[in-house]
């Protein structure tokens, strides 16, 4: 590690930052990150050679937010099943705008990475026979998801993170990378910019390699099931910025059951009621008392995709039929209150401690903006058109197309892990560290960059950054919500541009005040929102959780992907690419038309 400087903008002081060296950057400290770590070291790269870092204390990734379930063909209750029907599922939920190669990566290596992670010390739930149970979840043709009670995000990082540890994986903690740096032609990546968080002090990372493994998007909108200062769009924004595309960014995934804050409390608001609750059993009803999924899908009720159910009850709120709380009641207390305690610990817990008993009453719950199935184009590697630059997790786009099947989030992290770890050890197994690296346009860039840092810490404006913050989240749930509209849409690209007006006058503290980390995130923020607002605005039809009630039909025509570049003068480019078709075994699967029939749990 060195200590280097360069001149600000004004040339009259130097900015002082740590560069450290290192073959493998991973940005992003949740699953995928972790699984890419691991994997890397297991091909043979020397842990010393690796850096994971985050912006939250190590373990405490977004990944253990994911409570329900981890896909893959084990056929533990249903041996019928098997990957190509995986994969045909979900194809069909993401209304085939997949990429179906990368879907064929996930779904064909999620068996034996179950059972890996089974082997690793994962603390799977178990069937009387001691084989690792699956349940039910929407628009599944089986059993297929697997998982630990209702904690199977946090069970599965803290496997991952115990394995990383056991190989000595280094990491560092509360890091926030604000900026990729590439050459002068921007075609390959030299590193990354950063702020430790805790001391303000500026770090330089020189990489041969960089993976992004940040997250997604979701935060942006006003109701959301993420943490506020996470799923801020950093993966998205950072990789557009150094040049890579974006890609099928309208697709944003409402999940149908967020706790309700006017119930609850504001701290709770659009907070994840698991999807495992309908997938054991739980019924959906009105104010009136009205199982009202069978108007909507009475063959898979309750279990059907994800987009289905999340707009049945917004119609129903909307025809005046929902809760004084603006919500719909979700009712498992038919089932027994031992498997309910058993099979779904921490929302049982969870709503005990808010004087709710599951097992004796329902819970109101509404739609919350849950995953963006947009992110960075990549190839079958997980490589960006920026050589060396790679994106994985719910960064990258292509697995899920328009809508993302139940318990494929967590499947994607581990299943690209393997497959980019493999990808980045072969190529640098015959590559020096620093091949053909450009060190003055590395620190040039750093230089600038860190001085643009150093002017915003400390800015005297008018505006906090986490009022603006609010408004975005504000602007995208009302023009690019649910159900969007040319009108809606124009507007919203209106109020974005009022919002970039008002962003130049913040007041920010140091680097190590909140302010300064919620002014980097609305950075990130109105650049991913313009992106789904004008991608939202390019596709003119209805299509999984894009949803236009001014072009309600689905078009065949626009079986294309909505891609995003920098384009001119700051401008954004659009243009849209076709979608390649599946392999033979999966097309097999799609023609056979397996489908989850609901009566049958019953």
């Amino acid at each position: 590690m060195t200590s280097s400087s360069r001149p600000t903008n004004d040339e009259s002081r130097s900015v002082d930052y740590e560069t450290i060296p290192v073959r493998v950057l991973i940005v992003g400290a949740g699953a995928a990150g972790a699984r890419t770590a691991i994997q890397l070291v297991e091909q043979g790269l020397d842990p010393e050679d690796i850096l994971v870092v985050g912006k939250r204390s190590h373990g405490d990734a977004h990944t253990t937010w994911a409570r329900g379930g981890i896909n893959g063909a084990l056929g533990t209750h249903d041996p019928e099943d098997d990957w190509t029907i995986h994969a045909a599922d979900t194809l069909n939920e993401g209304h085939h705008l997949n990429d179906p190669a990368k879907v064929e990566a996930v779904t064909r290596r999620m068996p034996a990475l179950l059972r890996e992670l089974d082997d690793w010390g994962m603390a799977f739930s178990r069937t009387d026979e001691g084989d690792i149970d699956q349940r039910y979840f929407g628009a599944q043709s089986f059993r297929r998801t697997a998982f630990a009670g209702d904690h199977t995000g946090e069970s599965l990082l803290d496997t991952l993170v115990e394995r990383a540890q056991s190989l000595s994986i280094p990491y560092r903690e509360n890091v926030f990378v604000s900026k990729l740096l590439t050459d002068d032609g921007g075609d390959r990546v030299l590193g990354a910019a950063a702020t430790d968080l805790d001391t303000g002090d500026f770090l330089l990372f020189d990489a041969d390699a960089v993976v992004l493994a940040a997250g997604g998007y979701t935060s942006l909108y006003r109701r959301h099931s993420s943490r506020d200062d996470e799923n801020t769009g950093d993966g998205p924004a950072l990789a557009y910025d150094a040049g890579a595309r974006l890609m099928d960014m309208e697709f944003v995934q409402f999940h149908p059951t967020g706790m309700v804050g006017a119930r609850y409390g504001e701290e709770w608001d659009g907070r994840l009621v698991t999807e495992a609750v309908r997938g054991e059993g739980g019924h959906l009803y009105n104010a009136q008392g009205e199982r009202f999924m069978e108007r909507y899908s009475p063959d898979q009720m309750e279990l059907d995709a994800r987009d289905v159910v999340a707009r049945a009850i917004d119609e129903e709120i909307a025809a005046g039929r929902g809760t004084e709380h603006g919500g719909v009641l979700l009712d498992i207390s038919h089932r027994d209150p031992e498997f309910i305690r058993e099979r779904l610990p921490r929302m049982y817990e969870r709503f005990a401690d808010l004087g709710v008993d599951m097992a004796t009453e329902p819970v109101e719950v509404a739609p919350t903006a849950h995953y963006g199935m947009g992110g960075v184009v990549v190839d079958d590697a997980g490589e960006t058109t920026v050589d060396g630059l790679y994106a994985i997790g719910e960064t990258m786009a292509g697995v899920h197309g328009a809508n993302r099947l139940g318990g494929n989030s967590l499947a994607e992290t581990i299943a690209y892990g393997q497959v980019t770890g493999d990808a980045i050890a072969a190529r640098l197994a015959d590559w020096s560290a620093g091949s053909g690296a450009d060190p003055s346009a590395l620190h040039d860039a750093a230089g600038r960059h860190f001085a643009d840092l150093a002017s915003l810490a400390g800015s005297t404006g008018s505006i906090r950054p986490d009022a603006l913050l609010d408004d975005l989240r504000a602007t995208l749930w009302d023009h690019a919500g649910i159900h969007r509209d040319e009108a809606g849409l124009t507007a919203g690209l209106d109020a974005l541009a009022t919002l970039r007006e008002r962003a130049t006058g913040l007041d920010v503290a140091d680097c190590t005040d909140r302010s300064f980390e919620f002014a980097l995130n609305l950075q990130f923020g109105l650049t991913v929102a313009e992106a789904i607002l004008r991608s939202a605005a390019e596709r003119p039809e209805s299509r999984g959780a894009h949803h236009r009630p001014d072009h309600p039909e689905t078009d065949p025509d626009w079986r294309r992907n909505v891609v995003v570049e920098r384009g001119t003068f700051g401008t954004m480019a659009l243009s849209t690419a076709p979608v390649d078709e599946p392999s033979p075994a999966v097309r097999d699967a799609l023609d056979a038309g397996y489908e989850l029939d609901y009566h049958q749990l019953e």
